[in-house]
């Protein structure tokens, strides 16, 4: 059994897709995720867009987002089962628990050098409700 990740699926079909047909290709990917014991977060469809570039005779496209939560085994199939499917002229997965994550880390350690600075001048760690936030550091400074 593989530890459940958050991905990112990214779909696009051909512009003239009908609704029915997006949603058939919708409840299959549901499936496939319900398949692999996987759940889907959320799913947005981002309309009709310009392609970034031609691919094919397509420049346009309808953008479908998945957030799913699964493991790698259904990301596999997933990957596969879009790769032959003749609606879907792209498609991308991406992992993006790690990033979160990594994010987080990021704003926890700011966190802590900014408590640091601040205990350093006399001040309390964190700053007092309607205290103003002045921005310091050299990167303001360099901007300048």
């Amino acid at each position: 059994m593989s530890a459940q990740r958050q991905y990112e699926l990214v779909y696009i079909v051909p512009a003239e897709t009908a609704e029915q047909a997006l949603a058939d290709l919708q409840t299959q990917v549901e499936a496939i995720v319900g398949k692999f014991s996987g759940t889907v977060e959320k799913v947005e469809n981002w309309g009709r867009r310009r392609l970034a570039y031609d691919i094919g005779p397509h420049k346009e496209g309808i953008y479908v987002l998945y957030q799913i939560l699964g493991g790698s085994d259904l990301v596999k199939e997933l990957d596969r089962r879009l790769k032959v499917i003749d609606l879907v002229v792209r498609h991308l997965i991406v992992r993006v628990d790690e990033e979160a994550r990594i994010a987080e880390r990021r704003s926890s350690e700011r966190q802590a050098e900014t408590a640091r600075r601040r205990v350093a001048r006399g001040l309390p760690p964190e700053p007092a409700p309607g205290e103003a936030r002045v921005e310091t550091g050299t990167q303001d400074e360099a901007e300048v």
